[in-house]
């Protein structure tokens, strides 16, 4: 399917990745819901208890639903022109169905493997505010603390809470401004601290009065990755490898800032131009605690199933987490904290610098769905969220 589409090379690929950047941090902020937030929630409760990885169902689906799967999978590529996805149905009791699709990299024709890493953007918000949520289980900080008393410059720090960042609601300026834009158009193989991206996010004019909207943006949860430094007292990736990639056994799962560690062979982002998909250089630290995960496909798995059980928290907290409100981007029904609900399905998608990513899991009927992409910046849709889409209908047809 995507031999015949061409790569767009050298000086205009400079060009097309600071577009690519700037689409990427403010595709997420552009709108916002006026209804007011709920601020209502639980006491801290006591530390979380121990998990450990869930066990993918035994057996394969029915063929007739792994062959109805692949065909929902196949038309959502070619109807949006993605070279390359993997993709994972989980249904216990039932069975299980993976599959790879297309390529990797379209110039070399390398085709797709379910064993492959993959930039899952966005989800790794999920991640990060799961993290904040531990720490308020175990009485270490609170939802309604201010920001201020863990970041310095923030605008309205003083009234922006913990929650409001976590369910973006804070109203805060983004860190996309014409001086991020800059500094990374001058060098962009620079990596990037989460201390200097959060720089860009202190002392900007507010969007909107804390709590009055709700307004997606990578700043809100890198700000919480500050927080969890600093309670912590570990670095961010320390904090995630122990609080949650070692307990699930998540070792396909890793926070990279620096392309050179992104382990060989992996797939090439390709994002939507005029010409046909252009291939994308990778810069991960540009997203911080908001985006820089990579994970495998039987990882998203564990997540999804982890996500959507709220395994990892209190139960009392993991009901204040899908308290939920409609808004425009990303595409859910609503938007919690730090989860997405999409037609009764709990998780998280990403986008950007070439990848889709959508993890989800049914509360209600235990299955969980994960599809990895590489395109992105379409924009007439989100490909991996509407390849979930597909999936869980084949699903609920029976």
């Amino acid at each position: 399917m995507a031999n015949h589409i061409s790569r767009v090379h050298g000086t205009r690929r400079s060009l097309v990745a600071v577009v690519a950047v700037s689409c990427l941090l403010m595709s997420g902020c552009a709108t916002g819901s006026n209804e007011s937030p709920s601020t209502e929630g639980p006491t801290p409760a006591s530390a979380t208890p121990g998990v450990t990885r869930s066990v993918a169902p035994e057996g394969q689906l029915p063929a007739e639903t792994q062959t109805q799967l692949m065909g929902a999978l196949e038309t959502v590529m070619q109807e949006y022109g993605v070279p390359g996805a993997v993709a994972g149905v989980w249904i216990p009791g039932e069975g299980t169905w993976t599959a790879a699709a297309g390529v990797a990299e379209i110039d070399g024709d390398v085709p797709v493997s379910t064993e492959m890493t993959w930039p899952i953007r966005s989800i790794t918000k999920s991640y990060t505010v799961t993290m904040l949520l531990q720490l308020a289980d175990e009485g270490k900080l609170s939802l309604d603390d201010p920001i201020d008393q863990y970041v310095e410059g923030v605008t309205n720090g003083d009234e922006i809470t913990l929650l409001q960042l976590a369910n973006m609601s804070s109203g805060n300026g983004d860190y996309v401004n014409q001086v991020f834009i800059d500094d990374f158009a001058a060098d962009q193989t620079k990596v990037y601290t989460l201390d200097e991206l959060n720089s860009f996010a202190v002392d900007l004019p507010e969007q909107f009065a804390p709590g009055s909207k709700y307004i997606y943006t990578n700043a809100n949860t890198n700000l919480i990755g500050a927080v969890i430094e600093k309670v912590t007292e570990k670095p961010y990736a320390d904090a995630l490898n122990e609080r949650i990639l070692e307990p699930l056994g998540q070792t396909g799962t890793t926070y990279i800032t620096d392309a050179a560690d992104w382990a060989e062979p992996h797939p090439v982002g390709y994002i939507v131009g005029e010409d046909g998909p252009m291939a994308q250089t990778e810069t991960p630290s540009i997203l911080g605690a908001a985006g820089a995960l990579f994970s495998t496909l039987d990882d998203g798995r564990v997540w999804a199933e982890t996500l959507g059980t709220g395994a990892l928290l209190e139960p009392e907290t993991q009901k204040l987490r899908q308290i939920g409100h409609p808004i425009p981007t990303p595409p859910y029904d609503r938007y919690a904290v730090g989860m997405g609900e999409t037609n009764g399905w709990l998780g998280h998608n990403g986008e950007g610098l070439g990848f889709t990513a959508a993890t989800f899991h049914n509360p209600t009927t235990g299955a969980s769905i994960v599809v990895y992409m590489n395109e992105s910046n379409n924009p007439d849709a989100h490909p991996a969220d509407q390849a979930f889409r597909a999936l869980a209908a084949v699903l609920e047809q029976g």
